[in-house]
């Protein structure tokens, strides 16, 4: 049950914060040329974007608040670090960004710093069997 409340739990987290990321872009690239003045502010709230990266960030911390409450802060913290790369990979579709190395490299040291976290918490805290063996936390 606690399983399938974290997946959930980050798939909600890593959807909010990659609306917010890729909404900021389009209302950048829609807000453009950058002007400090009032025809800009207008310009950039008359844009729909802006408004989904108030609700990915609203969506976000609200989705980690609630995580925080029941899953140990380690693997939270790495995890809730995963829209980097939904972000990446998004933004290489929508925006035709490149992807080199470095940005492959960071993909796979994100990855394996989740898993390294989380291997680390079960074997800190593992499961109780009840006694009919079956597994308690």
């Amino acid at each position: 049950m606690k399983t399938r409340f974290y997946i959930f739990g980050f798939l909600a987290l890593l959807a909010f914060d990659t609306l917010a990321q890729l909404s900021f872009k389009y209302a950048a690239i829609h807000a453009l040329p950058l002007q400090a003045d009032l025809a800009w502010l207008f310009r950039v709230f008359g844009m729909p974007w802006i408004y989904g990266a108030f609700i990915g960030y609203i969506g976000a911390f609200f989705s980690w608040m609630t995580l925080l409450k029941h899953a140990p802060i380690g693997p939270a913290f790495a995890a809730s670090h995963l829209e980097i790369l939904s972000v990446m990979l998004l933004s290489a579709w929508l925006f035709n960004e490149k992807i080199g190395w470095p940005q492959i490299l960071a993909a796979i040291l994100i990855v394996a710093g989740v898993i390294c976290l989380a291997c680390s918490e079960s074997e800190a805290h593992p499961a109780e069997n009840d006694s009919e063996g079956h597994a308690v936390r």
